[in-house]
């Protein structure tokens, strides 16, 4: 599946802008993206605290903070 998570939380400016940068990067790509509220889930809360955005893939890190454009380009136009 071609599946990026990006872990957030609500009102996160580095989260909005994350998000933004992703669309269309995903959609030329054919990638959909799954949202995770880390204030949803306590586990989660406390793993990333303030180190939010962090885009995953397959359970391994792409970046955090700020769109790493050359890492995300590696997953999407990997095998």
């Amino acid at each position: 599946m071609r599946l990026l998570t990006l872990y957030r939380r609500e009102g996160c400016h580095l989260c909005e802008d994350m998000e933004r940068e992703l669309a269309p990067l995903l959609a030329a790509h054919g990638w959909r993206l799954e949202r995770v509220d880390v204030d949803a889930d306590p586990v989660l809360a406390r793993r990333y605290g303030a180190e939010i955005p962090v885009l995953v893939h397959d359970g391994r890190e792409i970046c955090r903070h700020r769109l790493d454009r050359a890492a995300l380009e590696a997953v999407l136009t990997g095998p």
